[in-house]
């Protein structure tokens, strides 16, 4: 493999209590109660279509609310240990490294250029540069063609199933990110990392 594109939430950071326990706030305050682990099932998708998919009643309201909120946990979130070291590894050794996400322009820069992540990858492809979000292959395909590699020559690494369908659907190996210590049970990755350093293998 030479290049490796990358999710952010749940691959690279640790955000999943930032996302799910503001919006979990947002419905409280609106009446609506949804446990955590319910609206945990669709974190990794755009959040828009995570609030369709719960069915939320005035979702463009909630939607405009969820992103400020994100702020108020802050504090939760974390880089997995070894992503920093085997990212520059990565790097060092010739690979080509891009981001593609469902995160918005301002979640990026917010979550990743904050954390000086960003360095590391030559392209990064967030929600408003494609017209359909995971799990269709957009934006990976989009990724692929800035960093002028090929199917065979690259591996998507995420964590959730709508990685791994996306990554199928551009005609990519999946890599999943077990270093996050959670797999789901729908998952069938062409590779699995136990630790970020195990990705140099596949150079």
């Amino acid at each position: 493999m030479k290049s490796f594109i990358f999710d952010i939430d749940g691959t690279l950071l640790d955000t999943e209590a930032m996302y799910m326990t503001s919006l979990q706030a947002i419905l409280h305050e609106r009446g609506i109660e949804k446990s955590y682990a319910e609206l945990a099932t669709t974190f990794g998708i755009p959040s828009k279509d995570a609030l369709l998919r719960l069915k939320i009643p005035a979702w463009e309201d909630v939607l405009a609310l969820w992103g400020p909120r994100t702020q108020d946990y802050r504090d939760t979130v974390a880089i997995y240990a070894g992503v920093t070291a085997a990212l520059a590894d990565l790097k060092a050794r010739g690979a080509q490294l891009a981001i593609m996400t469902s995160k918005r322009q301002f979640e990026y820069d917010r979550d990743v250029v904050s954390l000086g992540l960003d360095q590391y990858f030559s392209q990064a492809i967030v929600a408003e540069d494609v017209a359909n979000g995971k799990p269709a292959p957009d934006g990976i395909l989009l990724a692929m063609q800035r960093l002028g590699s090929t199917s065979a020559d690259t591996v998507y690494v995420g964590d959730t199933i709508y990685d791994q369908e996306a990554a199928h659907a551009a005609g990519v190996a999946f890599g999943f990110a077990a270093w996050n210590g959670k797999r789901p049970d729908d998952l069938q990755p062409d590779v699995s990392f136990l630790t970020p350093a195990a990705m140099l293998k596949l150079l």
